[in-house]
């Protein structure tokens, strides 16, 4: 029964951190609502799955290559 509340609420929880994401002049919002909410939309909308997978992957990838050169 959880999973049918969570099923209606989280896409509008998703795109009010996207929204606010754009909002990040601002001290509580920032850049870190816009992963979190491409995330949980991608949970709901199966043609974002690939897409933000992708970026995940690569996201990780610059993290890591940034962490090796700056441990040199």
């Amino acid at each position: 029964m959880l999973h049918g509340r969570l099923r209606r609420v989280r896409p509008a929880i998703a795109c009010v951190l996207v929204l606010g994401s754009f909002l990040s002049i601002l001290p509580v919002f920032g850049l870190w609502m816009l992963p979190l909410g491409l995330m949980l939309l991608a949970l709901d909308v199966p043609l974002l799955r690939p897409y933000v997978s992708n970026l995940l992957i690569r996201a990780r990838r610059r993290i890591g290559v940034w962490r090796h050169r700056r441990a040199r």
